[in-house]
């Protein structure tokens, strides 16, 4: 495709290679649409963005070094006249209501109509904000997350079964600390232990 000046620069950042060429290919296809980066980890999408001067970036929630969600509030800093549509696997209020805090302008879920992604990517460009409404019912019944950004932080740092003293490490914090917190956020979610609060956690989009 020769780029115009009316071309809409797009970004895809999607850790699964598969995927993240369909979605290439699909966009291909519209003829005011390029694709001019394309990255699979959430840590390069702001270099990726800088040097592809991009319009919109599609992330993914899930990929490694940074989640999509931490990568769309990285832009806002960063390159805050670069849209952000968020695309996941899975539509959770949680996720929903974290990626508006980030500045992202779309939520769509990966096997919405390849029309309707194209449409969503014209429509942030002109400032229109572009959700399912289904989704956004949800996350209105569903409320704000309870946990704190530092519970959070804990929770996600103990996921993978770390001791309270190796969460203390990566974290900067004591041993005594980490373990309050964790005793706080097994409350709030109603978890019987660690493993279900962040299983909770996650299915809930709040980790």
């Amino acid at each position: 495709m020769t780029t115009t000046d009316d071309t809409i620069r797009v970004l895809l950042a999607e850790d699964q290679s598969m995927v993240r060429e369909a979605l290439a290919a699909l966009l291909g296809l519209e003829p005011d649409i390029e694709v001019v980066a394309q990255v699979a980890r959430g840590d390069e999408v702001v270099d990726a963005a800088r040097t592809a001067d991009v319009d919109v970036a599609l992330l993914d929630i899930e990929m490694p070094g940074l989640t999509g969600l931490d990568a769309a509030g990285l832009l806002g800093r960063e390159l805050p006249g670069v849209k952000v549509v968020i695309l996941t696997t899975f539509g959770r209020p949680g996720y929903l209501r974290r990626a508006m805090e980030a500045g992202a302008s779309a939520f769509l879920v990966k096997d919405a109509p390849a029309a309707q992604l194209a449409d969503a990517v014209r429509r942030v460009l002109r400032g229109e904000r572009v959700i399912d409404p289904t989704l956004a019912a949800a996350a209105l019944a569903e409320g704000a997350s309870p946990l704190t950004d530092r519970e959070r932080a804990v929770l996600r740092a103990s996921a993978d079964g770390s001791t309270n003293a190796e969460v203390a490490e990566k974290l900067c914090l004591s041993p005594g600390t980490v373990r309050n917190y964790l005793s706080t956020v097994i409350q709030k979610t109603g978890a019987r232990n660690r493993a279900e609060a962040v299983r909770i956690a996650r299915e809930k989009g709040w980790l």
